[in-house]
């Protein structure tokens, strides 16, 4: 074997040359240098492919997965946010349809009021021609039943002294100045 020997260093020249800490042997320097390069092409052809596949496959497919969870959460917001307005649209529309609703409520009420109003005129008013109507049929009846007492009395009266004309003409007179209702 072949060796080296540095004779700058104390060490390898205090042991005897052979051996030393930092005693170099050149048949083993190439032979790992040999396998090192071996097992890195044996590594590089076999195993470092397909592990740097297999790691960049899943390196994209973390990056799709994460692409995808940002759309998603993109479009969650946009949705969110169409959401929010949609709300805040039939908040909107429900305060407008429940001023609509107080709005037609009111009127409906002051129509009735009216109406109402308007048909207990028109109820009083024929309650006060129908009164007028039996006041008017009851002076009438109430004069035709005080001439016959009044023909009836003067022709007890004066039943020899006037003659039918005569009480007639009384009767009428006294009728004519009876009060008017």
């Amino acid at each position: 074997m072949l060796t080296w020997n540095a004779a700058p260093f104390p060490l390898a020249a205090a042991e005897g040359g052979a051996g030393g800490l930092l005693s170099l042997n050149v048949t083993l320097l190439w032979s790992t240098a040999v396998l090192f390069i071996l097992f890195a092409w044996v590594l590089g052809k076999f195993a470092w492919g397909p592990l740097l596949k297999i790691v960049d496959d899943r390196e994209k497919n973390i990056r799709t997965s994460v692409e995808t969870a940002e759309k998603a959460a993109a479009e969650a917001r946009d949705l969110l946010g169409k959401h929010q307005e949609m709300l805040r649209g039939a908040g909107r529309e429900r305060e407008e349809i429940l001023a609509k609703a107080l709005k037609e409520a009111e009127t409906a009420r002051v129509d009735l009021v009216e109406k109402a109003r308007s048909d207990a005129e028109t109820i009083v008013a024929r309650a006060r021609e129908q009164i007028e109507r039996d006041k008017n049929e009851a002076i009438t009846e109430l004069r035709g039943q005080v001439a016959d007492i009044a023909v009836e009395a003067a022709s007890k009266i004066v039943k020899s002294s006037l003659t039918p004309e005569a009480q007639k003409k009384l009767v009428d007179d006294y009728i004519t100045s009876l009060p008017r209702a």
